[in-house]
C-alpha cells in the first residue's frame, strides 16, 4: 500500500473504539438530556434545583478537567473506572447537560394553547406531553441534538489523554514512532470527517422524514 495509505490499517484499529465510545456516550447523553430537561421544568423545587446545578456544573467546567478528575481522582476515593468507562461517563454527562437545555427550551417553545387544547379534550397531563407536546418539540430538537452528536464524536479524541486506544491515540503513537506528522494527522483528520459526515446526513434525513406532513 502506497504512502500515506500504508498507515491506514493502524489508524483503523482505533476507529472501532471511537465508534463504541461515541455510541455509548451518546446514549447516556440522550437519556440525561431528557431526564434533566424534564427536571428543569418540574414543579417540585428540589428536583428543579438539582437539575440546574447539574447543568451549570458540567457546562461551566472544562471537559478535560472533568475527565481527569474521574479517571485520576476517583481512584483515590476507591472508585476505579476503566478508561472506556470514564470516557463514556464524562462525555455522556457533559453533553447531556447541553442537550438538557435543548430539550427544555424546545418544550417551552410550544404554545400554551396546545396544552389548553389537550385539557379541553379531557386528556391527562402525560397524554398531552406524549401526544401533543413532545412530537412537536422533538422536531425542533433534532438540529441542535444532531450538532451535539457530531461535537461528541469529535470530543472523543480527548480520551487519548487517558491512554484509551482510540483513533487519536493510534495517530499520536504512530506519529511518535514514524515521525510522519503530516501524513499521520492528515489521515486522522480525514477519518474523523468520514465518521462525522454520515452523521450529518443522517440527522438531515431524520429531520426531513419527521417534517413530512407538518407545516
Amino acid at each position: 500500500m502506497s504512502p500515506p495509505f500504508d498507515i491506514l490499517p493502524i489508524l483503523l484499529r482505533g476507529v472501532g473504539v471511537t465508534l463504541e465510545l461515541t455510541l455509548l456516550s451518546a446514549i447516556l447523553a440522550f437519556c440525561m438530556s431528557f431526564l434533566v430537561g424534564f427536571g428543569r421544568l418540574a414543579k417540585f423545587t428540589p428536583i428543579r434545583i438539582l437539575a440546574v446545578v447539574y447543568t451549570e456544573f458540567f457546562r461551566g467546567t472544562s471537559l478535560l478537567v472533568q475527565l481527569f478528575w474521574v479517571y485520576f481522582v476517583l481512584p483515590l476515593l476507591n472508585v476505579n473506572l476503566t478508561a472506556m468507562q470514564a470516557g463514556i461517563l464524562i462525555l455522556g454527562l457533559h453533553f447531556g447537560a447541553y442537550g438538557s437545555e435543548v430539550v427544555r427550551s424546545s418544550i417551552l417553545a410550544i404554545p400554551k394553547g396546545q396544552t389548553e387544547a389537550g385539557t379541553v379534550l379531557n386528556m391527562k397531563s402525560i397524554q398531552i406531553l406524549w401526544r401533543i407536546i413532545l412530537p412537536q418539540a422533538f422536531l425542533m430538537m433534532i438540529p441542535s441534538l444532531g450538532n451535539y452528536l457530531i461535537e461528541l464524536l469529535k470530543a472523543t479524541a480527548i480520551v487519548s489523554l487517558i491512554t484509551l486506544n482510540d483513533l487519536m491515540f493510534q495517530g499520536t503513537m504512530l506519529q511518535n514512532t514514524t515521525l510522519r506528522t503530516t501524513e499521520t494527522f492528515g489521515m486522522v483528520l480525514l477519518l474523523y470527517f468520514c465518521l462525522a459526515y454520515p452523521l450529518t446526513l443522517s440527522v438531515r434525513w431524520v429531520e426531513r422524514k419527521l417534517s413530512v406532513g407538518r407545516a
